[in-house]
This record gives C-alpha cells, sequence and structure tokens, in this order.
C-alpha cells in the first residue's frame, strides 16, 4: 500500500494561497455555523431579516434598471428597462413597508415553484420509467416538493420556520465543511 505524498505548496500557487489564508476559511466556516444556530434560536428574526435583504436588493436592481434604460441606447431597450426598474424599486419599498406581507408573498411563490417542480419531476419520472431504473427516487423528490408546497400554503408559518431550518442546516453544515478545511490547510503552511 503506497502513501499519497504531501503536496508541496511551493509549487502550487492556489494552495499556497489557501494555505496562508486558512484562518479566513475557519472564519467563514464559524460565521456559518453560528448563523446556523441564532437561525434555529430565532427563526422569526431570521424571516424578517430575509426579507429585508430581499427588499434591498428589489430596491438596488430597480435603481440599477432604471438608470440602465435612462443612459443606455436605443428606444426599444428603455421601455422593458424602464418597467422592470420602476417594479424593482416599489417591490423594495413594499418590503421595508409591510415586511409581513411581504415574506408570506414570498413564501407563496416559493410554495407555488415547488408545487409545480413536485409535479413536473413526477410527470418526467412516469414519461422515463421505462428508460431508467430507479424512477421512483424522482417520483419521491416531487411529492416531497408537492408536500412542501402545500405544507407552505396551508400553515405559512411553519413553512417559513422550514425555510429557515433548511438554510440554517445548509449554514452550519457548510460551516463546519469549512472549519475542517481551514484546519487542513493550516497543515500546509509554507
Amino acid at each position: 500500500m503506497t502513501s499519497k505524498p504531501m503536496l508541496d505548496p511551493a509549487n502550487r500557487p492556489l494552495l499556497r494561497a489557501l494555505a496562508a489564508n486558512w484562518w479566513l476559511i475557519l472564519l467563514r466556516g464559524i460565521a456559518g455555523v453560528v448563523f446556523g444556530v441564532l437561525a434555529f434560536m430565532w427563526p422569526g428574526i431570521t424571516v424578517l431579516s430575509l426579507t429585508f435583504l430581499w427588499g434591498a436588493y428589489a430596491l438596488v436592481d430597480g435603481v440599477a434598471s432604471l438608470w440602465a434604460a435612462v443612459t443606455g441606447g436605443g428606444a426599444g431597450s428603455r421601455g422593458w428597462l424602464l418597467l422592470v426598474g420602476l417594479l424593482g424599486i416599489a417591490a423594495g419599498i413594499v418590503a421595508f413597508a409591510w415586511p409581513v406581507g411581504t415574506a408570506g408573498v414570498l413564501l407563496l411563490f416559493i410554495a407555488a415553484w415547488a408545487i409545480a417542480t413536485g409535479i413536473l419531476q413526477i410527470w418526467g419520472a412516469i414519461r422515463l420509467r421505462k428508460e431508467i431504473e430507479g424512477e421512483w427516487l424522482l417520483i419521491l423528490s416531487g411529492a416531497i416538493s408537492i408536500l412542501f408546497g402545500l405544507v407552505l400554503v396551508m400553515q405559512p408559518l411553519a413553512g417559513a420556520v422550514a425555510v429557515v431550518w433548511m438554510i440554517a442546516i445548509f449554514a452550519i453544515l457548510f460551516g463546519i465543511d469549512h472549519i475542517f478545511l481551514a484546519f487542513k490547510l493550516r497543515g500546509y503552511r509554507a
């Protein structure tokens, strides 16, 4: 049995750069774990914060689109940019003025997406059942997606908490992964 030779960071610039800054990856990992834990502890604040972040994004996107419409080229391209800009600005203002309602609308969009995706996954699995094995996994995935969408519609508060928990779980797993990666990279410091 042969062991894998130790990588020489001197000959690998990306590895050298990552190893030299291993502590930044560690900080990202810690931040992910902290965010995930806080999201579990305060799901309501997390939903509100995500709504405000989306509102800020919509506002900035709207202003950028409006700017592009005002400063842009041909007349044909300005109309839709103007409309996109005004809608983005309006959506951002609504998100800040009415955050609870905006969060509810966002959840309904997520619910509609989950239900439509689930239906299409089941439909695709049925069409593919003669061509692939294990199509039941795609059917199961579609059913879970539909169920998640229905929970969001029927129990929006529970659905909001479920979305926050999914984000929290991702953040914690991402954070733990980065913490392990940081310590592995630390071993490659020159």
